[in-house]
């Protein structure tokens, strides 16, 4: 349990709780039980230590005012919205024999000695936390959950864990599941398709009948000389077509 000094403070307006925030103070208020509720202050950066730890919510305070000790549990925490400062925390009084609702994290250990876990298994969480109704004496901090032997396709229900005394879920009526030891989810990549040879064969055509027609082309462009030859053995083919009368 952590102690932390507080004093009562007796600001009534705003401009006061400006001056108290600017000295490195954060306003609380103190309320639960049968006495009235009680105005406090504590350090800044005290409450920020706090806040970093873990479950802050749901662990009890002790807070040490004018030589006076309170059990408290933080109730709420306001920040400011520009610059993420806490300005305002609640706490609750504890008081002996009283009940409260709280949401208890889940945390889970043994994981290395599951075997669910070593075959590739994966942890699915269902529930991080758990509202339960807890003694003000006999609040727990948080609630274990043993993956020791656990195997894929296995469920951890809310009956598997050990709760403490008197503390009970809100939920009633059913068996609730905390959490399961999932089969792994294999991915697998879209085959890429077979590459075929008729498409380099068609291509090897293509290139193979464009030699060709370029092969013609330039067989039809003749150069002059040839053309005048041509134009030659024309004229001796019409000499060779006369008949003997006519060479008369």
């Amino acid at each position: 349990m952590n102690s932390v000094e507080a004093n009562i403070r007796n600001t009534k307006t705003k401009g006061e709780l400006h001056v108290l925030r600017s000295s490195g103070n954060v306003p609380g208020v103190i309320y639960g039980g049968k006495e009235q509720n009680q105005n406090v202050a504590i350090s800044k950066k005290t409450l920020k230590i706090l806040l970093e730890k873990e479950n802050f919510l749901s662990n009890i305070i002790n807070l040490k005012i004018e030589g006076k000790d309170q059990n408290v549990l933080p109730r709420e925490v306001i920040f400011d919205t520009l610059s993420d400062e806490p300005i305002h925390v609640d706490f609750l009084r504890i008081v002996k024999g009283g009940t409260i609702i709280l949401e208890i994290p889940v945390k889970f250990i043994n994981n290395e000695n599951s075997p669910g876990l070593k075959r590739g298994g994966v942890l699915n969480i269902v529930r991080r936390k758990i509202e339960l109704k807890c003694p003000t004496e006999n609040i727990p901090t948080e609630l274990i959950v043993d993956l020791d032997g656990t195997d894929i396709g296995q469920s951890i229900k809310i009956s598997s864990i050990k709760l403490p005394d008197k503390v009970t879920p809100t939920i009633q009526g059913r068996d609730f599941v905390v959490a399961t030891v999932a089969a792994p989810t294999i991915i697998k990549e879209p085959e890429k398709p077979a590459e075929t040879t008729e498409g380099a064969e068609g291509t090897e055509g293509a290139e193979g009948a464009a030699t060709t027609e370029g092969g013609e082309g330039d067989a039809k462009t003749a150069s002059p000389e040839a053309e005048k030859g041509e134009k030659k053995d024309e004229s001796k083919k019409g000499d060779e077509k006369k008949s003997p009368g006519e060479k008369k």
